[in-house]
């Protein structure tokens, strides 16, 4: 029987695996999450960019911002933008539920971002996944750049690699203004 561990523990372990990552120790591991539903939900972050993993707190909304825009958040008194992952990518508004999940991706990168996800699924090796070569980008209309390659896992899961870097300078993600709506309230 698999060894039962309390959320608190696995979010200290996890915790302190990503602060090893970003000190430049064990940097082959990639956290898995699940966003959205379907092929296009299991996604991989590469440890060294991903920064933390933070529990869900109350979102401030933000108006004349696009559906995906999730809203603010204060994390230690400091202001994230945050992003539904699901919603960004064409799919569901993620549920603000308690297994929902900040992933605080930009901090790294100078940028204060944070992506909602519906949960964490734990730390996954390289070496345990296969890559499948004739996928990359082909899995979504936006066939950004930000879509890594994709893998499969020896359960047969299909796990698709964010580009972090690439996401946070893609200039879909960082145009956050409904500009329907802006153009609208001009004519009012």
């Amino acid at each position: 029987m698999a060894k039962r561990i309390s959320l608190r523990e696995f979010q200290q372990n996890l915790s302190m695996r990503l602060g090893s990552a970003q000190r430049g120790e064990n940097s082959r591991a990639l956290l898995g999450v699940a966003s959205g539903h379907g092929d296009d939900s299991l996604w991989l972050f590469d440890l060294a960019d991903s920064g933390e993993v933070a529990p869900l707190t109350t979102l401030t909304p933000a108006p004349l911002t696009k559906h995906w825009f999730a809203g603010l958040v204060n994390i230690r008194g400091a202001l994230y933008s945050v992003v539904d992952f699901s919603a960004l990518r064409g799919g569901e508004a993620t549920p603000l539920n308690a297994e929902a999940r900040l992933l605080l991706i930009g901090t790294r990168h100078g940028i204060n971002s944070a992506l909602l996800v519906n949960r964490t699924l734990g730390l996954l090796a390289p070496d345990s996944l296969t890559l499948v070569d004739a996928e990359v980008n082909k899995t979504s209309t936006t066939d950004a750049a930000w879509r890594g390659k994709r893998y499969v896992d020896g359960a047969g899961a299909r796990w698709t690699r964010l580009r972090i870097p690439a996401l946070l300078s893609d200039p879909a993600f960082l145009d956050v203004a409904e500009v329907a709506a802006i153009s609208s309230g001009a004519k009012a």
